[in-house]
C-alpha cells in the first residue's frame, strides 16, 4: 500500500477525531506528510507489519504499534522498531535493485509474481461466484 496515501488518510481520520498509528517502512514519506503517530520498521517496502511468515515478529510489531497509539507524547511521534531485517545492512543495496540481479533471477521473480497474481485472481473469482 502507498505510504503517502495511507498517511494522508490517517491525517483525515485524525482531523475527524479518529486516532491512528501508521506502520511503515518509508520513513521519509510518512514523516514528510506529518502523521500524528508512526511506527517505523527498517525493513524492505511491503513489510511494515513484520517479517513474512514470522508470526512472532508480526505480533511484536502489532503490539508495539498499539503501544505507540496509546502512549505517543505528542503529534508527529515516530518510534523505530528494534527489529532488524538482517544483521548485514547490504540488503538495502540489493533490495529491488534490478541492476544487481541476473536475467535468470529477474525471470524467476517475475514468474513468482505472476503465479501469485493467478492465485489471487482465482480466490477473487471463487469469492465472487459464491456471493
Amino acid at each position: 500500500m502507498c505510504h503517502q496515501t495511507v498517511s494522508l488518510a490517517a491525517r483525515h481520520l485524525e482531523a475527524n477525531g479518529i486516532p491512528t498509528v501508521i506502520m511503515g517502512c518509508a520513513k521519509d514519506i510518512v514523516e514528510y506528510v506529518g502523521v500524528p503517530r508512526f511506527l517505523f520498521s527498517d525493513f524492505p517496502l511491503g513489510n511494515p507489519a513484520g517479517r513474512p511468515n514470522d508470526p512472532e515478529s508480526q505480533a511484536f510489531t502489532l503490539e508495539l504499534a498499539l503501544r505507540v497509539l496509546e502512549t505517543a507524547p505528542g503529534p508527529r511521534t515516530t518510534v523505530q522498531s528494534p527489529l532488524r531485517w538482517s544483521d548485514n545492512p547490504d540488503w538495502k543495496l540489493d533490495y529491488s535493485n534490478i541492476a544487481r540481479l541476473s536475467s535468470e533471477e529477474i525471470a524467476r521473480r517475475r514468474a513468482e509474481f505472476d503465479h501469485g497474481k493467478e492465485i489471487a485472481k482465482s480466490v477473487r473469482d471463487k469469492t465472487e461466484a459464491a456471493e
